[in-house]
């Protein structure tokens, strides 16, 4: 069996996700892997078949997309190139994860794309959203990665095929600590606006990772690193509490750790305001922005917060399982050979080509 696993570049949720999942889809079969995007900064580990530009979104530095980076870098007749020349007839199933290449590619060509994302489940009516509506980015959520079935992962499981999320294993195993410091992952904002609302929260550090910087550098109790995988886990697993944005695999890896989580949740971004509806929801503080008119909330999340309790097991291979079992091509011979029981009396019976071949080589 051939299949295409397309996994969407941009932001590092998806590849870290991905990681584990990748394992579990080598057993099914040959594998291919598509990544789409430029932003992500985790390193998938696995080779990758199509490695394309897609469609991405760039990071501002004021808390939302920089809009115009990200339109100079949407170039439409080349993502329908890709769209154009990828071979999705040549697989047997395509599993995405949110990447609109494959996805537009499985439309025109009539295919089925079975979504496997944070993004499949947003969308579901019996989520949470966010009092102030968002047409607009309601249907880029929508339309960016079409799929034909939806299996999602979200905070709780609010409906049918809507899962807990993937914990990877590096948290899972991870020698879970609780030291003084608070891990601090905002993409969306440049470090002199992060810098100038933190310090002010004093007796406190706040290990900062920065996809604006190159270098690592501190001002008073706010340390500055880039963004560097294996660094954040450590920082992540061993702190008391994390701020960040209201993505989806941070904030539960952070509620899987039983660390308090804090969550701001880009401007412009219906995913985030949505996942932000969901986490208040649950008890977990959001913010608006960063910016100095913040910091008491802040240092009373810091002084008062509170763990929320969560249940995330490791389901991720029945997960799988499950879509195969459903959606997988089943593999039958041209003709059925009947084969006599060896029980004299017995009629004849039609069989599956394992016992065939089990008859064949004894």
């Amino acid at each position: 069996m051939k299949i295409l696993y397309a996994i969407q570049g941009t932001g590092n949720g998806h590849i870290s996700r991905a990681r584990d999942i990748i394992p579990l889809l080598e057993k099914k079969g040959e594998l291919d892997i598509l990544i789409s995007g430029t932003e992500a900064d985790v390193d998938l580990g696995y080779p990758v078949k199509y490695k394309l530009k897609g469609m991405s979104f760039v990071f501002g530095k004021k808390g939302g997309i920089d809009l115009a980076s990200t339109y100079k870098k949407a170039k439409l007749k080349r993502f329908y190139n890709e769209v154009k020349e990828l071979p999705v007839t040549d697989y047997d199933i395509v599993i995405n994860d949110f990447e609109p290449v494959s996805a537009w590619a499985c439309r025109i060509n009539n295919k089925a794309c079975i979504g496997l994302s944070h993004q499949a489940a947003v969308l579901n009516k019996k989520c949470p959203k966010p009092a102030k509506k968002d047409v607009v980015g309601k249907s880029i959520l929508k339309n960016y990665a079409p799929v034909t079935e939806k299996y999602g992962f979200h905070f709780k499981p609010y409906d049918k095929k809507i899962f807990t999320p993937v914990i990877r294993e590096e948290i899972r195993n991870a020698d879970n600590k609780k030291l003084t410091h608070y891990a601090v992952y905002l993409p969306a904002y440049d470090d002199k606006r992060i810098i100038k609302v933190l310090k002010e929260i004093k007796g406190v550090e706040w290990q900062v990772f920065s996809k604006h910087t190159k270098k690592i550098y501190a001002e008073q109790n706010v340390h500055i690193t880039p963004i560097n995988n294996t660094e954040f886990i450590q920082s992540l697993v061993t702190s008391t509490g994390v701020l960040c944005g209201a993505g989806f695999e941070t904030p539960a890896e952070a509620l899987f750790l039983q660390k308090k989580l804090m969550v701001i949740p880009m401007k412009g971004q219906y995913e985030q305001q949505c996942n932000a509806a969901a986490l208040k929801e649950m008890g977990v503080p959001v913010l608006k922005k960063v910016k100095m008119s913040k910091t008491e909330k802040i240092n009373d999340w810091v002084t008062n917060g509170e763990i929320i309790t969560v249940d995330y097991p490791n389901i991720t291979e029945e997960i799988i399982e499950e879509i195969f079992k459903k959606h997988a091509p089943v593999i039958t011979l041209p003709y059925a050979l009947p084969i006599k029981n060896s029980i004299p009396g017995k009629k004849t019976k039609q069989i599956g080509l394992g016992n065939i071949l089990h008859q064949i080589t004894g």
